[in-house]
């Protein structure tokens, strides 16, 4: 008795190949047979046919040509009496070569010949007697033979179709039980069996299973109470948070969510925990831009009909071979309104001190004029000191109003059409002085047949006055400065390319930001007109960018859709 399933499987390959080898052996046997009774037909019988028939031939010839007819008649009895195979046929033989002995002898008599003819007669119809007799035979071996191979191809078909249907359940019945278990256990019920009375390799793995399944519900049972209890205590301690959380793991299922989350998501609790994250974002708005936002801008979401800003951080926890992630909405709404404060502020000082500083100025303005009196060289070198930082009193007043205009939201754009050119050779010789004075030279290289495009002319003339401005201060004395306006693809862009010391590649993302310097940098500024350029642009639906590398020059550039 097979004990494994492979053994199984080969005695039951072996029985049907031992089948087909049997029904092969009978049938080579029965066809064995049915060649040699052939050939015995063919050897014994019907070579005496053709002998005696050539023997009435030559008896029949001999009144005609007597001598070739005796020598032919003799040949042939001798074949005949060399090829006696049946009962009677050798007396028939001896009689008819007694006869022809007496024939040739001289006993022409009609008796003789009649006895020799007799004889031959008698030949005839023992081996057609005989072929009669084996042709039966044939037929009966012919008949069982084809009994016997139709038997054993009906017994080979009925096992074999048996076989088929019967013998794959072998394997698939144990494992459609593994299946249903594998299901069961998934839905956590630890307490399915499977039950094989097999000894063979699947009622081992019925027995793996079951030991599994037992090892899984003690462990149920034994830490069912103090998971709940732990899931209770996480669950306080995230609503005692006080931002906003939510919980994924890695196939994005959502494990938790604070109350505060919930209050914002507007959803209940059992419709957001334990959902896949992509199914809810569906019908939910802010979970579907917490999900698509890669930024961590701030944005605003309108709570109990008040305004609340709030920005995002992702922290991934990874745990093993598994990585989650939480979602901290953190509400920074107090920090916006001190921020606005601030903006209204700046706005309020600068507008309020720009007054006396243009009336100071013009205070010096008339010190200058030598009608209201003479001043001695010290007192004209610290008058010019008081109105150089008086111009940049002014400027850095400016550069704030600007900026908190910006903050606010206040930027008033007039859209023209303008074509960009224009713009780009209204920014140069505002400065072509400046540039004069240190030898820096400026290469135009401009698109050719740009479409005009529809922009705030003077503002965006602003940031290309403060891009050359600022390659200027950076460029080495007699160094060239390169503008640049071409198409790229919907938009045109322009580009203010130096040659100066660069911009190292750590810096290059905070060189827009309000207030920012190189380190190092012995340039003058206020650190406001990058972050106002950069404002402006993104206002009017463009991009800013820079490129720069330490020793190689910057090339500072935005690009504006048509």
């Amino acid at each position: 008795m097979a004990k494994t399933v492979k053994q199984k499987i080969r005695m039951g390959t072996l029985f049907l190949f031992f089948l087909s080898m049997l029904s092969c052996g009978i049938g080579i046997y029965n066809l064995l047979r049915l060649k040699d009774d052939s050939k015995s037909i063919l050897t014994n019988n019907y070579e005496s046919l053709e002998y005696c028939h050539s023997m009435q031939g030559a008896l029949d010839s001999m009144a005609i040509t007597p001598k070739q007819s005796f020598d032919r008649f003799d040949r042939v009895l001798k074949l005949q009496e060399a090829n006696v195979t049946e009962i009677g046929e050798q007396e028939a033989t001896d009689l008819i070569r007694k006869n022809f002995t007496l024939y040739i002898n001289g006993d022409s008599s009609s008796s003789t010949i009649q006895e020799i003819r007799s004889n031959i007669q008698k030949v005839l119809w023992v081996n057609m007697a005989a072929i009669q007799v084996k042709n039966e035979k044939a037929t009966t071996t012919a008949d069982t033979a084809l009994a016997y191979i139709s038997f054993l191809a009906a017994l080979i078909f009925l096992v074999g179709f048996t076989f088929s249907f019967n013998f794959p359940s072998v394997l698939t019945a144990p494992i459609t039980a593994l299946t249903d278990g594998i299901h069961e256990i998934s839905k956590k019920n630890y307490g399915h069996r499977i039950h094989l009375d097999q000894k063979d390799e699947f009622g081992q793995m019925a027995g793996a299973f079951n030991e599994m399944a037992d090892r899984l519900e003690y462990f149920e049972n034994s830490n069912l109470n103090k998971i709940i209890f732990e899931k209770t205590r996480a669950e306080a301690v995230i609503n005692s948070l006080k931002e906003a959380s939510i919980g994924i793991d890695k196939s994005g299922t959502i494990l938790f969510a604070s109350d505060q989350a919930l209050q914002l998501l507007s959803i209940h609790s059992s419709d957001l925990v334990g959902k896949w994250v992509d199914d809810v974002s569906k019908t939910n708005d802010l979970l579907r831009f917490l999900m698509e936002e890669k930024g961590s801008m701030p944005f605003k979401i309108v709570v109990d009909n008040r305004e609340n800003y709030f920005t995002k951080e992702i922290m991934d926890i990874t745990q093993e071979d598994s990585s989650s992630k939480v979602i901290i909405l953190r509400n920074i709404t107090s920090f916006k309104e001190l921020d606005v404060a601030k903006t209204n502020f700046i706005a309020t000082i600068s507008h309020e001190l720009k007054t006396p500083l243009a009336s100071s100025d013009f205070s010096l303005k008339l010190l200058e004029d030598e009608r209201v009196g003479q001043l001695s060289a010290e007192q004209r070198e610290l008058l010019q000191h008081l109105k150089n930082d008086n111009q940049r009193m002014l400027r850095i007043l400016s550069e704030l109003l600007n900026m908190s205009q910006v903050e606010a939201g206040k930027i008033q754009l007039e859209s023209v059409d303008v074509n960009p050119e224009a713009v780009a050779d209204n920014a140069v010789n505002a400065i072509l002085n400046t540039a004069r004075q240190k030898n820096v030279s400026i290469q135009k290289q401009y698109g050719h047949s740009l479409p005009d495009i529809k922009v705030d002319a003077e503002k965006t003339g602003w940031v290309l006055n403060n891009f050359l401005t600022n390659a200027i201060k950076h460029s080495p004395e007699e160094g060239s400065i390169t503008i640049g306006v071409s198409q790229a693809g919907n938009a045109i862009e322009f580009s203010v390319t130096d040659h100066g010391p660069g911009i190292p590649s750590e810096y290059s993302s905070k060189v827009f930001e309000r207030f920012f310097k190189v380190p190092g940098s012995n340039a003058a500024g206020t650190g406001l007109g990058l972050a106002i350029s950069k404002e402006l642009i993104e206002a009017q639906g463009g991009q800013i960018w820079v490129r720069s590398e330490t020793g190689a020059g910057s090339s500072f550039g935005f690009s504006l859709p048509l």
